[in-house]
C-alpha cells in the first residue's frame, strides 16, 4: 500500500526535477540509497520503479558501462508567454509550460559542447567577453553562420562566408580585418547558442 502511494503521489516530472536538482548541486547522479531520501521514500524498489519510468521515458540513460546519467539536465521552468515591456499577468501564470533550457538551446546534445568567450571580436553579433556559447559539431556551415574554425593553425570564431569558391571569415567588430585561409582551414563547429549570465 506505502509504496502504491509513493508512486501515484508524484509525476514523473517531479522525480526528474528532484533528481536534476540534486545533479545540478553535486555535478554528479545521486545513488539508490541517496535516491530514497530524495524522493522521500522507504524502498529501493520504489526508485527502480522511478529509474525504469524515467528510463523508458527518455529523462535518463545509461552509458556503455550502466552507469545512470540524465539526458535532459537543465532545470524546467515555466514558459509564461512573450512579453514587451510588462510583466506576465496572474491568469497568464496559471496557462503556463514548463521548457528546459537544454532541450530549447541544444538540438543535437550528442554533438555538442561549450566555450567560454574571450575577446570582442564577435560584439557586433552580440557575442561579449565572458559569454558561453554553444558550438554543434559536424554541421555544414552556411555564409551567414557563425563558426569556430582552425585557420592556419590558430583558433579563432568568425562569420562564414564563400564568395566565388573561396572562403572568408569575417569578425562582428569593424577593428579586426576579414581573414582568408592561406593554408588551411579547419571548422571545428557552427555555433547555434549565446548564453549570458549577468548575476551569479
Amino acid at each position: 500500500m506505502i509504496r502504491a502511494m509513493d508512486r501515484t503521489r508524484r509525476t514523473s516530472r517531479d522525480v526528474e526535477r528532484k533528481i536534476s536538482e540534486f545533479f545540478l548541486r553535486n555535478r554528479r547522479m545521486p545513488t539508490y540509497s541517496e535516491m530514497t531520501a530524495l524522493l522521500g521514500v522507504r524502498s529501493k524498489s520504489v526508485v527502480h520503479f522511478w529509474v525504469k519510468k524515467l528510463l523508458g521515458e527518455g529523462a535518463l540513460e545509461k552509458d556503455s558501462k550502466g552507469f545512470l546519467r540524465p539526458l535532459r539536465p537543465a532545470f524546467p521552468l515555466p514558459l509564461v508567454g512573450e512579453i514587451q515591456a510588462g510583466f506576465p499577468s496572474p491568469a497568464e501564470e496559471e496557462l503556463r509550460d514548463l521548457i528546459s533550457l537544454d532541450e530549447y538551446l541544444i538540438t543535437r546534445p550528442e554533438s555538442s559542447f561549450l566555450l567560454k568567450v574571450s575577446g570582442d571580436s564577435m560584439a557586433g553579433a552580440g557575442i561579449m567577453p565572458g559569454d558561453l556559447v554553444i558550438v554543434e559539431k559536424g554541421r555544414e556551415p552556411q555564409s551567414g553562420d557563425i563558426i569556430l574554425a582552425q585557420v592556419d593553425g590558430e583558433w579563432t570564431m568568425k562569420y562564414f562566408s564563400k564568395r566565388g569558391g573561396r572562403i572568408l571569415l569575417e569578425a562582428a567588430n569593424e577593428k579586426y580585418s576579414p581573414i582568408r585561409p592561406k593554408e588551411e582551414l579547419r571548422v571545428g563547429g557552427v555555433i547555434t547558442a549565446v548564453i549570458r549570465k549577468y548575476h551569479r
